[in-house]
Protein backbone atom coordinates (compact mmCIF):
# COMPACT_ATOMS: atom_id res chain seq x y z
CA UNK A 1 0.00 0.00 0.00
CA UNK A 2 2.86 2.37 0.90
CA UNK A 3 4.55 1.51 -2.39
CA UNK A 4 1.44 2.42 -4.38
CA UNK A 5 1.13 5.74 -2.52
CA UNK A 6 4.78 6.50 -3.21
CA UNK A 7 4.33 5.85 -6.95
CA UNK A 8 1.26 8.10 -7.09
CA UNK A 9 3.07 10.97 -5.35
CA UNK A 10 6.04 10.55 -7.65
CA UNK A 11 3.80 10.81 -10.70
CA UNK A 12 2.25 14.01 -9.35
CA UNK A 13 5.69 15.48 -8.77
CA UNK A 14 6.73 14.79 -12.35
CA UNK A 15 3.63 16.66 -13.60
CA UNK A 16 1.13 15.99 -16.39
CA UNK A 17 2.17 14.17 -19.55
CA UNK A 18 3.28 16.32 -22.46
CA UNK A 19 0.40 17.11 -24.81
CA UNK A 20 0.86 16.27 -28.46
CA UNK A 21 0.28 18.95 -31.04
CA UNK A 22 -3.31 18.66 -32.30
CA UNK A 23 -5.68 20.33 -34.75
CA UNK A 24 -9.45 20.77 -34.96
CA UNK A 25 -11.24 18.48 -37.41
CA UNK A 26 -11.36 20.97 -40.29
CA UNK A 27 -7.56 21.28 -40.53
CA UNK A 28 -6.89 17.94 -42.12
CA UNK A 29 -5.63 16.12 -45.19
CA UNK A 30 -7.71 16.76 -48.35
CA UNK A 31 -8.74 20.25 -47.23
CA UNK A 32 -8.92 23.33 -49.43
CA UNK A 33 -7.43 26.58 -48.14
CA UNK A 34 -8.19 30.01 -49.57
CA UNK A 35 -5.78 31.11 -52.28
CA UNK A 36 -3.90 34.43 -52.50
CA UNK A 37 -4.47 35.67 -48.98
CA UNK A 38 -3.31 35.12 -45.41
CA UNK A 39 -4.86 31.92 -44.05
CA UNK A 40 -5.24 31.00 -40.39
CA UNK A 41 -4.29 27.67 -38.84
CA UNK A 42 -4.56 26.84 -35.16
CA UNK A 43 -4.63 24.04 -32.63
CA UNK A 44 -3.30 22.88 -29.27
CA UNK A 45 0.12 21.82 -27.96
CA UNK A 46 2.14 21.66 -24.74
CA UNK A 47 1.91 25.06 -23.00
CA UNK A 48 4.87 27.33 -23.77
CA UNK A 49 6.16 24.98 -26.48
CA UNK A 50 7.08 26.31 -29.91
CA UNK A 51 4.92 25.08 -32.77
CA UNK A 52 6.32 25.20 -36.29
CA UNK A 53 4.11 25.10 -39.39
CA UNK A 54 5.80 24.33 -42.72
CA UNK A 55 3.66 24.45 -45.90
CA UNK A 56 5.23 22.97 -49.01
CA UNK A 57 3.97 25.74 -51.29
CA UNK A 58 6.69 28.14 -50.10
CA UNK A 59 9.02 25.99 -47.99
CA UNK A 60 9.00 28.54 -45.18
CA UNK A 61 8.47 28.00 -41.48
CA UNK A 62 5.87 29.83 -39.41
CA UNK A 63 6.07 29.59 -35.63
CA UNK A 64 3.84 30.23 -32.63
CA UNK A 65 4.17 29.67 -28.90
CA UNK A 66 1.43 27.65 -27.23
CA UNK A 67 -0.32 29.69 -24.56
CA UNK A 68 -1.00 28.56 -21.00
CA UNK A 69 -4.30 27.04 -22.15
CA UNK A 70 -2.43 25.04 -24.85
CA UNK A 71 -3.80 27.06 -27.79
CA UNK A 72 -1.67 28.41 -30.62
CA UNK A 73 -2.35 30.11 -33.96
CA UNK A 74 -0.38 31.05 -37.05
CA UNK A 75 -1.18 33.04 -40.15
CA UNK A 76 0.60 32.36 -43.41
CA UNK A 77 0.34 33.69 -46.98
CA UNK A 78 -0.93 31.51 -49.81
CA UNK A 79 -0.06 31.79 -53.50
CA UNK A 80 -2.48 31.35 -56.40
CA UNK A 81 -4.58 28.22 -56.68
CA UNK A 82 -2.82 24.90 -56.97
CA UNK A 83 -1.65 21.74 -55.26
CA UNK A 84 -1.60 19.16 -53.92
CA UNK A 85 0.62 20.38 -51.08
CA UNK A 86 1.65 19.13 -47.68
CA UNK A 87 1.70 21.01 -44.37
CA UNK A 88 3.89 19.85 -41.48
CA UNK A 89 3.03 20.90 -37.92
CA UNK A 90 5.61 20.09 -35.24
CA UNK A 91 6.56 20.84 -31.68
CA UNK A 92 9.43 19.35 -29.69
CA UNK A 93 7.47 16.19 -28.90
CA UNK A 94 5.30 15.41 -31.92
CA UNK A 95 4.61 15.96 -35.60
CA UNK A 96 1.52 16.08 -37.83
CA UNK A 97 1.59 15.84 -41.62
CA UNK A 98 -1.37 17.07 -43.67
CA UNK A 99 -1.43 15.72 -47.21
CA UNK A 100 -3.28 16.38 -50.45
CA UNK A 101 -4.00 20.00 -49.49
CA UNK A 102 -5.28 22.27 -52.27
CA UNK A 103 -5.36 26.05 -52.57
CA UNK A 104 -8.44 27.56 -54.20
CA UNK A 105 -11.82 29.05 -53.27
CA UNK A 106 -13.52 28.21 -49.96
CA UNK A 107 -17.22 28.80 -49.22
CA UNK A 108 -19.04 28.26 -45.92
CA UNK A 109 -22.57 26.85 -46.44
CA UNK A 110 -25.30 26.72 -43.79
CA UNK A 111 -29.06 26.44 -43.33
CA UNK A 112 -31.95 24.06 -42.84
CA UNK A 113 -33.22 21.05 -44.80
CA UNK A 114 -32.92 22.56 -48.27
CA UNK A 115 -29.23 23.13 -47.60
CA UNK A 116 -28.98 19.75 -45.88
CA UNK A 117 -30.66 17.76 -48.70
CA UNK A 118 -27.88 15.53 -50.03
CA UNK A 119 -27.24 14.65 -53.65
CA UNK A 120 -28.74 11.19 -53.01
CA UNK A 121 -31.98 12.89 -51.88
CA UNK A 122 -33.95 12.24 -48.73
CA UNK A 123 -35.84 9.01 -48.14
CA UNK A 124 -38.94 9.02 -50.38
CA UNK A 125 -37.85 12.44 -51.71
CA UNK A 126 -35.59 12.03 -54.75
CA UNK A 127 -33.42 14.72 -56.26
CA UNK A 128 -33.69 15.48 -59.95
CA UNK A 129 -30.54 14.30 -61.73
CA UNK A 130 -28.72 13.46 -58.52
CA UNK A 131 -27.96 9.84 -59.34
CA UNK A 132 -26.28 10.85 -62.59
CA UNK A 133 -24.09 13.44 -60.86
CA UNK A 134 -23.06 10.93 -58.19
CA UNK A 135 -22.13 8.26 -60.73
CA UNK A 136 -19.98 10.68 -62.75
CA UNK A 137 -18.04 12.11 -59.81
CA UNK A 138 -14.27 11.78 -60.25
CA UNK A 139 -11.62 12.20 -57.59
CA UNK A 140 -9.51 14.12 -60.13
CA UNK A 141 -12.06 16.96 -60.08
CA UNK A 142 -10.69 19.40 -57.48
CA UNK A 143 -13.85 19.86 -55.42
CA UNK A 144 -13.59 18.98 -51.74
CA UNK A 145 -16.33 18.88 -49.11
CA UNK A 146 -16.09 19.32 -45.35
CA UNK A 147 -19.24 17.62 -44.08
CA UNK A 148 -20.36 17.96 -40.47
CA UNK A 149 -23.91 16.63 -40.80
CA UNK A 150 -23.46 13.00 -41.81
CA UNK A 151 -20.95 10.17 -41.83
CA UNK A 152 -21.11 6.89 -43.72
CA UNK A 153 -24.74 7.56 -44.62
CA UNK A 154 -25.84 8.31 -41.06
CA UNK A 155 -26.90 11.73 -39.82
CA UNK A 156 -24.66 13.42 -37.26
CA UNK A 157 -26.56 15.83 -35.02
CA UNK A 158 -24.40 18.35 -33.18
CA UNK A 159 -25.58 21.05 -30.79
CA UNK A 160 -24.27 22.64 -27.61
CA UNK A 161 -25.39 25.00 -24.86
CA UNK A 162 -21.94 26.59 -24.78
CA UNK A 163 -19.60 27.60 -27.62
CA UNK A 164 -17.28 24.79 -28.70
CA UNK A 165 -13.86 24.94 -30.32
CA UNK A 166 -14.17 21.80 -32.46
CA UNK A 167 -16.82 19.72 -34.17
CA UNK A 168 -17.21 16.36 -35.84
CA UNK A 169 -16.54 16.44 -39.55
CA UNK A 170 -14.06 15.55 -42.25
CA UNK A 171 -12.79 16.72 -45.62
CA UNK A 172 -13.85 14.38 -48.43
CA UNK A 173 -12.66 14.05 -52.00
CA UNK A 174 -14.86 14.14 -55.09
CA UNK A 175 -15.87 10.48 -55.32
CA UNK A 176 -19.38 9.01 -55.75
CA UNK A 177 -19.72 7.71 -52.20
CA UNK A 178 -18.81 11.15 -50.84
CA UNK A 179 -20.79 13.26 -53.31
CA UNK A 180 -23.89 11.23 -52.43
CA UNK A 181 -23.76 12.59 -48.87
CA UNK A 182 -22.98 16.20 -49.84
CA UNK A 183 -25.49 19.06 -49.83
CA UNK A 184 -26.79 19.18 -53.41
CA UNK A 185 -27.15 22.96 -53.37
CA UNK A 186 -23.60 23.50 -52.13
CA UNK A 187 -22.17 20.86 -54.45
CA UNK A 188 -23.83 22.21 -57.60
CA UNK A 189 -22.51 25.66 -56.65
CA UNK A 190 -18.99 24.33 -56.11
CA UNK A 191 -18.90 22.35 -59.34
CA UNK A 192 -20.06 25.36 -61.36
CA UNK A 193 -17.52 27.71 -59.76
CA UNK A 194 -14.75 25.15 -60.22
CA UNK A 195 -15.62 24.62 -63.87
CA UNK A 196 -15.67 28.34 -64.68
CA UNK A 197 -12.68 29.51 -62.63
CA UNK A 198 -10.66 26.32 -63.19
CA UNK A 199 -9.40 26.30 -59.59
CA UNK A 200 -10.00 23.96 -56.64
CA UNK A 201 -13.14 24.70 -54.62
CA UNK A 202 -13.85 23.72 -51.03
CA UNK A 203 -17.28 23.82 -49.40
CA UNK A 204 -17.75 23.62 -45.62
CA UNK A 205 -21.31 22.52 -44.87
CA UNK A 206 -23.27 22.73 -41.61
CA UNK A 207 -27.05 22.38 -41.51
CA UNK A 208 -30.07 21.04 -39.68
CA UNK A 209 -33.45 20.34 -41.22
CA UNK A 210 -36.32 22.36 -39.77
CA UNK A 211 -34.05 24.77 -37.92
CA UNK A 212 -35.06 28.34 -37.24
CA UNK A 213 -32.50 31.11 -37.60
CA UNK A 214 -32.28 31.72 -33.82
CA UNK A 215 -30.23 28.56 -33.13
CA UNK A 216 -27.67 29.81 -35.67
CA UNK A 217 -27.04 33.12 -33.87
CA UNK A 218 -24.60 33.69 -31.02
CA UNK A 219 -25.98 34.44 -27.57
CA UNK A 220 -24.30 37.84 -27.50
CA UNK A 221 -25.99 38.86 -30.75
CA UNK A 222 -29.37 37.26 -30.07
CA UNK A 223 -29.52 39.03 -26.69
CA UNK A 224 -30.20 42.23 -28.62
CA UNK A 225 -33.67 40.88 -29.42
CA UNK A 226 -36.39 40.92 -26.78
CA UNK A 227 -38.47 37.95 -25.69
CA UNK A 228 -35.75 35.36 -26.32
CA UNK A 229 -35.67 32.79 -23.51
CA UNK A 230 -32.09 31.73 -22.80
CA UNK A 231 -32.85 29.83 -19.59
CA UNK A 232 -32.30 26.42 -21.19
CA UNK A 233 -28.68 27.40 -21.84
CA UNK A 234 -28.05 27.99 -18.13
CA UNK A 235 -29.56 24.88 -16.58
CA UNK A 236 -29.00 21.13 -16.70
CA UNK A 237 -32.17 20.33 -18.62
CA UNK A 238 -31.57 18.36 -21.85
CA UNK A 239 -32.20 20.01 -25.21
CA UNK A 240 -35.49 18.64 -26.47
CA UNK A 241 -35.87 20.45 -29.80
CA UNK A 242 -32.64 21.30 -31.57
CA UNK A 243 -34.40 23.21 -34.33
CA UNK A 244 -35.80 25.95 -32.07
CA UNK A 245 -33.42 26.26 -29.11
CA UNK A 246 -31.49 29.53 -29.40
CA UNK A 247 -27.74 29.56 -30.07
CA UNK A 248 -27.07 25.82 -29.89
CA UNK A 249 -26.24 25.35 -33.59
CA UNK A 250 -24.04 28.41 -33.62
CA UNK A 251 -22.21 27.08 -30.56
CA UNK A 252 -21.65 23.61 -31.98
CA UNK A 253 -21.22 24.12 -35.71
CA UNK A 254 -20.32 27.74 -36.45
CA UNK A 255 -18.18 28.94 -33.55
CA UNK A 256 -15.52 26.23 -34.10
CA UNK A 257 -15.07 27.15 -37.78
CA UNK A 258 -14.95 30.94 -37.33
CA UNK A 259 -11.52 32.08 -38.41
CA UNK A 260 -11.04 29.44 -41.10
CA UNK A 261 -10.24 31.70 -44.05
CA UNK A 262 -13.11 31.70 -46.55
CA UNK A 263 -14.16 33.58 -49.66
CA UNK A 264 -17.82 33.88 -48.70
CA UNK A 265 -20.98 32.26 -47.35
CA UNK A 266 -24.12 30.60 -48.73
CA UNK A 267 -27.35 30.49 -46.68
CA UNK A 268 -30.51 28.49 -47.43
CA UNK A 269 -33.04 28.83 -44.61
CA UNK A 270 -36.27 30.58 -43.74
CA UNK A 271 -39.24 28.21 -43.87
CA UNK A 272 -39.21 27.66 -40.11
CA UNK A 273 -39.34 31.40 -39.34
CA UNK A 274 -42.63 32.08 -41.08
CA UNK A 275 -44.33 32.72 -37.74
CA UNK A 276 -42.03 35.64 -36.93
CA UNK A 277 -41.38 36.87 -40.46
CA UNK A 278 -41.83 40.47 -39.27
CA UNK A 279 -38.39 40.37 -37.62
CA UNK A 280 -36.66 37.79 -39.82
CA UNK A 281 -34.83 40.43 -41.86
CA UNK A 282 -33.40 41.96 -38.68
CA UNK A 283 -32.41 38.54 -37.35
CA UNK A 284 -30.61 37.67 -40.57
CA UNK A 285 -28.88 41.04 -40.78
CA UNK A 286 -27.73 40.66 -37.16
CA UNK A 287 -26.46 37.15 -37.78
CA UNK A 288 -24.44 38.18 -40.82
CA UNK A 289 -22.98 41.25 -39.10
CA UNK A 290 -21.95 39.12 -36.13
CA UNK A 291 -20.37 36.40 -38.28
CA UNK A 292 -18.41 38.95 -40.29
CA UNK A 293 -17.19 40.69 -37.15
CA UNK A 294 -16.01 37.44 -35.59
CA UNK A 295 -14.40 36.16 -38.78
CA UNK A 296 -12.41 39.36 -39.16
CA UNK A 297 -12.48 39.28 -42.97
CA UNK A 298 -14.58 42.38 -43.55
CA UNK A 299 -17.91 42.18 -45.37
CA UNK A 300 -17.33 38.86 -47.12
CA UNK A 301 -19.99 37.91 -49.71
CA UNK A 302 -23.25 36.51 -48.35
CA UNK A 303 -25.59 34.89 -50.87
CA UNK A 304 -28.87 33.22 -49.98
CA UNK A 305 -31.92 31.51 -51.44
CA UNK A 306 -35.46 32.88 -51.46
CA UNK A 307 -37.77 30.15 -50.14
CA UNK A 308 -39.82 28.43 -52.80
CA UNK A 309 -43.63 28.36 -53.05
CA UNK A 310 -45.34 25.67 -50.95
CA UNK A 311 -48.83 25.15 -49.52
CA UNK A 312 -47.81 25.64 -45.86
CA UNK A 313 -51.05 26.36 -43.94
CA UNK A 314 -52.93 26.80 -47.24
CA UNK A 315 -52.03 27.71 -50.83
CA UNK A 316 -53.84 31.06 -50.70
CA UNK A 317 -52.51 32.05 -47.27
CA UNK A 318 -49.55 34.36 -46.77
CA UNK A 319 -46.94 33.10 -44.28
CA UNK A 320 -44.55 32.04 -47.05
CA UNK A 321 -45.14 35.26 -48.96
CA UNK A 322 -44.37 37.31 -45.86
CA UNK A 323 -41.14 35.41 -45.27
CA UNK A 324 -40.07 36.00 -48.88
CA UNK A 325 -40.89 39.68 -48.37
CA UNK A 326 -38.68 39.72 -45.25
CA UNK A 327 -35.87 38.10 -47.22
CA UNK A 328 -36.11 40.90 -49.77
CA UNK A 329 -35.95 43.48 -46.98
CA UNK A 330 -32.81 41.75 -45.73
CA UNK A 331 -31.07 42.41 -49.03
CA UNK A 332 -31.39 46.14 -48.28
CA UNK A 333 -29.90 45.75 -44.79
CA UNK A 334 -26.93 43.46 -45.47
CA UNK A 335 -23.99 44.90 -47.41
CA UNK A 336 -22.40 42.77 -50.14
CA UNK A 337 -25.22 40.25 -50.28
CA UNK A 338 -27.51 38.81 -52.89
CA UNK A 339 -30.62 36.62 -53.09
CA UNK A 340 -31.59 34.20 -55.83
CA UNK A 341 -35.21 33.40 -56.60
CA UNK A 342 -36.78 29.93 -56.66
CA UNK A 343 -40.25 31.25 -57.46
CA UNK A 344 -40.35 28.96 -60.50
CA UNK A 345 -39.26 25.89 -58.52
CA UNK A 346 -41.95 25.37 -55.91
CA UNK A 347 -44.41 22.51 -55.43
CA UNK A 348 -47.65 22.44 -53.40
CA UNK A 349 -46.74 19.37 -51.32
CA UNK A 350 -42.95 18.95 -51.65
CA UNK A 351 -41.17 21.53 -49.52
CA UNK A 352 -37.78 20.48 -50.94
CA UNK A 353 -37.48 21.62 -54.58
CA UNK A 354 -36.09 18.67 -56.56
CA UNK A 355 -34.17 20.88 -58.99
CA UNK A 356 -31.18 21.85 -56.86
CA UNK A 357 -29.01 22.20 -59.97
CA UNK A 358 -30.78 25.45 -60.85
CA UNK A 359 -30.43 26.69 -57.27
CA UNK A 360 -26.69 26.00 -57.26
CA UNK A 361 -26.27 27.50 -60.71
CA UNK A 362 -28.05 30.73 -59.77
CA UNK A 363 -25.94 31.05 -56.61
CA UNK A 364 -22.84 30.48 -58.73
CA UNK A 365 -23.93 33.18 -61.18
CA UNK A 366 -24.26 35.63 -58.29
CA UNK A 367 -20.79 34.78 -57.03
CA UNK A 368 -19.23 34.86 -60.48
CA UNK A 369 -20.77 38.26 -61.19
CA UNK A 370 -20.44 40.06 -57.88
CA UNK A 371 -17.48 38.34 -56.19
CA UNK A 372 -15.31 37.28 -59.12
CA UNK A 373 -16.14 40.13 -61.50
CA UNK A 374 -17.14 37.98 -64.46
CA UNK A 375 -19.15 39.81 -67.16
CA UNK A 376 -21.34 39.09 -70.15
CA UNK A 377 -24.17 37.19 -68.47
CA UNK A 378 -27.14 38.00 -66.23
CA UNK A 379 -27.07 36.96 -62.60
CA UNK A 380 -29.66 39.01 -60.73
CA UNK A 381 -33.41 38.49 -60.77
CA UNK A 382 -35.67 41.40 -61.63
CA UNK A 383 -37.19 43.12 -58.62
CA UNK A 384 -39.81 45.77 -58.00
CA UNK A 385 -38.54 49.35 -58.22
CA UNK A 386 -41.44 51.80 -58.48
CA UNK A 387 -44.99 52.29 -59.75
CA UNK A 388 -47.05 54.88 -61.62
CA UNK A 389 -50.82 55.19 -61.78
CA UNK A 390 -52.43 56.50 -64.96
CA UNK A 391 -55.69 56.03 -66.85
CA UNK A 392 -57.00 53.25 -64.64
CA UNK A 393 -53.80 51.21 -64.75
CA UNK A 394 -50.79 50.71 -62.50
CA UNK A 395 -47.46 50.60 -64.28
CA UNK A 396 -44.65 48.72 -62.56
CA UNK A 397 -40.98 49.52 -63.13
CA UNK A 398 -38.37 46.91 -62.22
CA UNK A 399 -34.62 46.68 -61.72
CA UNK A 400 -32.23 44.09 -63.18
CA UNK A 401 -34.01 43.89 -66.52
CA UNK A 402 -31.99 46.21 -68.75
CA UNK A 403 -33.00 44.30 -71.87
CA UNK A 404 -36.63 44.02 -70.89
CA UNK A 405 -39.01 41.49 -69.41
CA UNK A 406 -40.66 38.48 -70.97
CA UNK A 407 -42.81 36.82 -72.15
CA UNK A 408 -44.09 39.59 -74.39
CA UNK A 409 -47.51 39.81 -76.03
CA UNK A 410 -49.31 37.60 -73.56
CA UNK A 411 -51.27 37.94 -70.33
CA UNK A 412 -49.36 37.22 -67.13
CA UNK A 413 -50.52 35.25 -64.11
CA UNK A 414 -50.24 35.97 -60.42
CA UNK A 415 -51.15 39.68 -60.39
CA UNK A 416 -53.78 41.26 -58.15
CA UNK A 417 -54.90 44.86 -57.91
CA UNK A 418 -56.68 46.88 -55.21
CA UNK A 419 -58.38 50.24 -54.96
CA UNK A 420 -58.88 52.59 -52.04
CA UNK A 421 -60.85 49.96 -50.11
CA UNK A 422 -57.85 47.63 -50.04
CA UNK A 423 -59.77 44.69 -51.51
CA UNK A 424 -57.63 42.77 -54.00
CA UNK A 425 -59.01 41.38 -57.26
CA UNK A 426 -57.43 39.21 -59.94
CA UNK A 427 -55.79 41.50 -62.47
CA UNK A 428 -54.88 41.52 -66.13
CA UNK A 429 -51.18 42.16 -66.60
CA UNK A 430 -48.94 42.43 -69.62
CA UNK A 431 -45.60 43.87 -70.64
CA UNK A 432 -45.79 47.08 -72.64
CA UNK A 433 -44.10 46.72 -76.00
CA UNK A 434 -42.42 50.13 -76.05
CA UNK A 435 -41.41 50.61 -72.41
CA UNK A 436 -41.29 47.01 -71.13
CA UNK A 437 -43.12 48.21 -68.04
CA UNK A 438 -45.69 45.92 -66.47
CA UNK A 439 -49.20 47.28 -67.03
CA UNK A 440 -51.76 45.99 -64.51
CA UNK A 441 -55.50 46.62 -64.50
CA UNK A 442 -58.94 45.22 -63.74
CA UNK A 443 -62.45 46.33 -64.75
CA UNK A 444 -63.44 45.71 -61.12
CA UNK A 445 -60.99 48.36 -59.90
CA UNK A 446 -61.43 51.53 -61.98
CA UNK A 447 -59.30 53.62 -59.59
CA UNK A 448 -56.40 51.36 -58.62
CA UNK A 449 -54.04 52.09 -55.77
CA UNK A 450 -51.86 48.99 -55.20
CA UNK A 451 -50.61 45.83 -56.89
CA UNK A 452 -49.20 42.56 -55.67
CA UNK A 453 -47.53 39.78 -57.61
CA UNK A 454 -47.09 36.12 -56.64
CA UNK A 455 -47.94 37.08 -53.08
CA UNK A 456 -49.31 33.79 -51.77
CA UNK A 457 -47.89 30.66 -50.21
CA UNK A 458 -48.28 28.58 -53.35
CA UNK A 459 -47.67 30.50 -56.53
CA UNK A 460 -45.44 30.38 -59.57
CA UNK A 461 -43.40 32.71 -61.71
CA UNK A 462 -44.87 34.23 -64.86
CA UNK A 463 -42.41 37.09 -65.48
CA UNK A 464 -38.70 36.77 -66.28
CA UNK A 465 -35.84 38.84 -67.59
CA UNK A 466 -34.17 37.76 -70.82
CA UNK A 467 -31.64 35.68 -68.85
CA UNK A 468 -34.43 33.42 -67.58
CA UNK A 469 -34.38 34.72 -64.01
CA UNK A 470 -37.82 35.14 -62.42
CA UNK A 471 -39.19 38.41 -61.08
CA UNK A 472 -39.15 38.44 -57.29
CA UNK A 473 -42.64 38.56 -55.71
CA UNK A 474 -43.72 41.95 -54.38
CA UNK A 475 -46.55 44.11 -53.14
CA UNK A 476 -46.80 47.89 -53.27
CA UNK A 477 -48.54 48.30 -49.91
CA UNK A 478 -47.84 47.04 -46.40
CA UNK A 479 -51.38 46.74 -45.11
CA UNK A 480 -52.48 43.79 -42.92
CA UNK A 481 -53.37 40.82 -45.09
CA UNK A 482 -56.90 39.50 -45.21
Amino acid sequence: MKKLLYLALAAMAIGPAQAKVSLPSFFASNMVMQQQTDVNLWGKATPKSTVTVSPSWDGKKYTATAAADSTWRVSMPTPEAGGPYTISITDKDSKLELENVLLGEVWFCAGQSNMEMPMRGFDRQPLQGGNDVIAKAKSSTPVRMFIADSKDGRWVRQFSKQPKDDLQGEWLTNEPVNVAETSATAYYFARYIQDVLDVPVGIMIVSLGGSMIEPWISREELSKFSNVDFSILDNDEPIKVQQTTPCILYNAKVNPIIGYTIRGMLWYQGESNRDNAEIYDDLMASMVKDYRSRWGQGDFPFYFVEIAPFNYEGPDKFSGALLREAQMRATKKIPNCGMISTLDGGHPVFIHPVDKATVGQRLAWLALGDTYGQKGFGYKSPEYDSMEIAEGKIYINVKNAARGLCPMWTSLEGFEIAGQDGEYHPAFAEIETKTCRLAVSSPDVPEPKNVRYAFKNMTTASVYNVHGLPLHPFRTDNQPLK
